[in-house]
């Protein structure tokens, strides 16, 4: 099998600029020559194996992240967007592959410009449909936009992990919830319970805070951790967001609370400690939520975010959905992307969670690229909190690449070298080309249909 060609020119143009090197600097530290730099720089060439190993031990560069990074990304992205019928001719991937790592902006620039034509489409739909009854006019832009923020992050932010892990160490012997209440304790905020039924996790006023006692514990410290962020972390969450640069009011506020809801996650779960036990734990989620107090959702979350240059974990994927197949939740540090514009594939295991409540399903599973991943799906109900009140009904999905399966208990049992096991998955059907999927919704929109007449079947068209 022929070694992947790694083209990375903004990677190694923002290494250098974090090293603070000239060019030749930054060459002779590299061991090749100012020429052969400039071409890497400007991805005219790929990078060698010595310039990786160098990378990797003179600037701590992580090679996994490098191979898949931004670019890879954005072309799964702008492929996805290229297959709508909109465009005529999509171009080749070795295109989008050069306009991703050479022209990253105009790349993004595109997928917005895509995006804001779809949300048009959608809202004129919508007013088709419901014209005259009242029929709500809301942009889901800044909630995108901030979507892509943390997905550009591989949903990992250092400074804001780093603080809440300074915030763990310093009373490691209490209990995520009791080092929330203490915080705030110090602050001259006085936390008591309630009883609250169905109503919120919490409730202020001014110097006292309510705390639902029918709430989860992990809800509990989680949301008391979030408000804490916001309290004490301000500074930390607005230099973030000055970096973010969001085009909008709204988005920049959504990136507040993400933020914080990030520290929250990690101060529950702090980073050192937390991966030494998921390497310890072989990634067992029930083990995990029991040794750190927390949600087995907030488990899942939180080791798709252990991305920290130097110590990484191990890449994994998170996806919520609810009842009706919606991602509320997606987070890729692998290969693996989601629908961006569209429903996501049917086969994925994480759809079945629901006729299956309090079991993990486990399934092995191949993209049409050939990559071969283990997936775990579970639902994960929020309680109602009394009797009539409505249930909150979603499914997590967290998995990684073959590779890793050994890391994880739940390989366990699993004939993972055997490929007659593994399901055929796509990510969505508009750019799947596999011709005899049974759940096909529509055709690929790059392949020519044929109608058959002479022969019923599970699809009314063959792909050609």
């Amino acid at each position: 099998m022929a070694t992947q060609k790694i083209y990375a020119g903004v990677a190694l143009r923002e290494t250098r600029a974090r090293a603070g090197l000239t060019q030749r600097a930054f060459a002779d530290r590299l061991g090749v020559s100012l020429p052969y730099l400039s071409q890497m720089e400007n991805n005219h060439r790929p990078v060698s194996a010595g310039v990786l190993l160098k990378l990797a031990s003179e600037f701590s560069v992580d090679l996994g992240a490098m191979a898949v990074g931004d670019a890879e990304r954005m072309v799964m992205d702008m492929a996805e967007a290229l297959a709508d019928p909109l465009f005529d001719n999509a171009p080749p991937r070795a295109d989008l592959r050069l306009a991703a790592t050479n022209a990253p902006a105009l790349a993004r620039a595109f997928l917005d410009l895509y995006r804001a034509h779809r949300e048009g489409q959608e809202r004129l739909a919508a007013l088709d449909e419901a014209l005259g009854a009242g029929a709500q006019n809301a942009t889901s832009s800044p909630w995108e936009e901030v979507r892509d923020f943390f997905h550009y992050c591989d949903n990992y932010i250092d400074a804001v992990d780093r603080a809440a892990e300074h915030f763990a160490r310093a009373r490691p012997e209490l209990r995520p919830l009791d080092r929330a209440i203490a915080a705030l304790a110090g602050r001259g905020i006085e936390v008591t319970l309630a009883e609250l039924g169905s109503g919120p996790v919490y409730l202020r006023d001014g110097q006292r805070i309510t705390l639902n006692a029918a709430a989860e514990p992990a809800t509990q410290a989680f949301q008391l951790l979030h408000l804490l962020a916001l309290e004490t972390r301000g500074d930390l969450l607005e230099a973030t967001l000055e970096l973010a640069r969001f085009r909008s009011p709204s988005a920049r506020d959504i990136a507040r609370l993400g933020l914080a809801n990030y520290f929250a996650g990690a101060a529950m779960m702090p980073y050192g400690r937390f991966l030494a036990s998921a390497r310890a734990e072989r990634h067992d989620l029930e083990r995990l939520a029991h040794l750190f107090h927390a949600s087995l959702e907030q488990v899942a979350h939180r080791l798709s975010t252990l991305q920290r240059g130097g110590d990484r974990g191990v890449p994994f994927f998170f996806v919520r959905v609810d009842q009706a197949g919606t991602i509320t939740k997606r987070h890729s540090a692998t290969r693996m992307q989601f629908a961006r514009f569209g429903g996501a594939c049917p086969l994925w295991n994480v759809h079945q969670a629901f006729e299956t409540p309090g079991r993990f399903l486990r399934q092995l599973a191949e993209t049409p690229d050939g990559k071969r991943y283990l997936l775990l799906a579970r639902d994960v109900s929020k309680p109602a909190g009394a009797f009539g009140a409505p249930v909150r009904r979603f499914a997590i999905g967290l998995g990684c690449e073959i590779s890793h399966a050994r890391d994880m208990v739940y390989a366990d049992g699993l004939d993972l070298g055997n490929p007659q096991l593994f399901e055929p998955i796509g990510v969505s059907c508009r750019i799947c080309p596999r011709p005899n999927c049974h759940q096909r919704s529509v055709p690929p929109v790059d392949r020519h249909i044929r109608i058959p007449q002479d022969r019923p079947g599970p699809l009314p068209y063959e792909i050609a």
